[in-house]
């Protein structure tokens, strides 16, 4: 979500007759957009910060502006915090950054804004492609979150659930065709309520929308709350054929008692029926799922649970995060909280467990076909032996090599898709051949 807020943003600074610099050396205008929803993201904003006051000392006049979610939970702290920061805006003040930057400019002020509006819509759609090799781009289609999770501190810094009218969704994606991109993921807290609060269509309604749309040839969406996993959007999977067979189902935790401390709303058994019903419909579905580890009061015997629903499961590959306390969020008051040296250890106990899941999910794929989405040269990739990479259908990265004779260019191949022969299975990627 913030790379898509962040591609707003430039675009605006654009149209008020800015341009990307080399770097921040060369710029008059630095703009970080922040994340809150862990400790360590926070952390590393102030330590970027330290980075780029050396630039401010030599030119004052560069502006040094700090926007999205810690700016809206730190507000005024931030400019006591670093006194050469020049502007703080919030994650509803998107529209009118372009004006804010000219405030600092004409009135050599420091401002704050915060407030949280409505946000206007549309946001400007002219989403250029930047560097014209892009396939896949990022779509917001709602706002903020209602669900009030004890860790998470969304709600507070993104404000309440809202959704974007389906018109300007689905005006937005046609633009994107247009510009070459061929794939778009659908942003949400929770997609599943998309629609809920303003009476507009469900989300399985506007993935049919969507999968309309001429020239478009895949659809991916995150993030899907277990709890409002409907039947509708499950067969969603098997009736919309650009609809690809990956789902991000964030579990966090195999223990019921930490589900209810974390205020999910689910229970174990149900994720566990939810997951069933998407492979009795989607045999070949992708799941993946986010877990925290550490939350308080969780047990020796809660940990063993999640690495039992991990067994049990099967994920194809998992978000773990060691659980922090985020202003704001009620479980930032919770006793029993977990040593630093503990959650680290059931933090490696747990990727090692998924580890080797993914592998041998991964193996298993060996000699079959799938079908790539061509993104570009990999990184991998010599001159003497060129390979592409892409995605498969259920978002597993794929490098590749092309057959001698049909002679690639790069022009040639990206925003296709074709099929192509595994023959080995990594832990975070597959290799194959592209079939002749």
């Amino acid at each position: 979500m913030n790379v898509y807020d962040s591609r707003q943003i430039e675009n605006m600074m654009r149209q008020a007759g800015y341009q990307r610099a080399g770097s921040a050396d060369k710029a008059d205008l630095i703009i970080v957009n922040t994340c809150a929803i862990r400790d360590k993201a926070e952390q590393k904003l102030y330590s970027l910060l330290g980075r780029l006051a050396p630039i401010k000392q030599r030119n004052p006049d560069v502006v040094l502006a700090v926007g999205g979610c810690v700016a809206q939970q730190e507000g005024k702290a931030l400019l006591s915090r670093v006194p050469y920061l020049d502007l703080v805006f919030g994650t509803h003040t998107l529209n009118r950054i372009p004006e804010l930057v000219a405030r600092v400019i004409s009135t050599k002020s420091r401002i704050v804004d915060v407030g949280i509006h409505v946000i206007e819509d549309p946001l400007p759609t002219e989403n250029a492609r930047g560097n014209g090799k892009e396939v896949s781009r990022f779509v917001t289609i709602m706002r903020g979150c209602d669900n009030f999770c004890t860790y998470c501190v969304v709600p507070y810094v993104r404000g309440r659930e809202t959704s974007r009218a389906p018109d300007r969704i689905i005006a937005e994606i046609e633009a994107l065709v247009g510009e070459g991109i061929r794939e778009v993921t659908l942003l949400g807290q929770n997609v599943n309520s998309y629609g809920n609060r303003e009476g507009l269509i469900t989300f399985p309604e506007l993935l049919l929308k969507v999968n309309e749309i001429s020239g478009l040839s895949r659809i991916r969406f995150t993030t899907s709350h277990p709890k409002d996993l409907s039947d509708a959007l499950i067969e969603s999977f098997v009736s919309l054929e650009k609809l690809c067979p990956h789902i991000h189902l964030p579990v966090q935790s195999g223990s019921d008692a930490v589900l209810k401390r974390m205020k999910r709303r689910y229970t174990r058994d149900m994720f566990s029926e939810r997951v069933a019903g998407l492979r009795e419909k989607c045999g070949d579905i992708a799941l993946t799922s986010d877990i925290i580890v550490g939350f308080p009061g969780e047990t020796e015997s809660d940990f063993q649970l999640t690495l039992d629903l991990i067994q049990e499961i099967q994920f194809d590959g998992l978000f773990a995060f060691k659980y922090s306390d985020r202003p704001n969020a009620r479980a930032a008051g919770y006793m029993a909280k977990v040593s630093e040296k503990e959650k680290a250890r059931r933090l490696q106990v747990l990727l090692d467990c998924q580890q080797a899941i993914t592998l041998k999910k991964n193996r298993a794929l060996e000699g079959t076909e799938q079908v790539v989405l061509v993104e570009g040269v990999s990184r991998m990739s010599d001159t003497r032996d060129p390979q592409w990479t892409g995605r498969s259908l259920n978002n597993k990265i794929v490098n590749f090599t092309i057959p001698e004779k049909i002679a690639p260019s790069e022009e040639d191949w990206v925003g296709r898709q074709v099929k192509v022969v595994i023959y080995k299975g990594l832990l975070h990627s597959l290799q194959g051949k592209m079939l002749a």
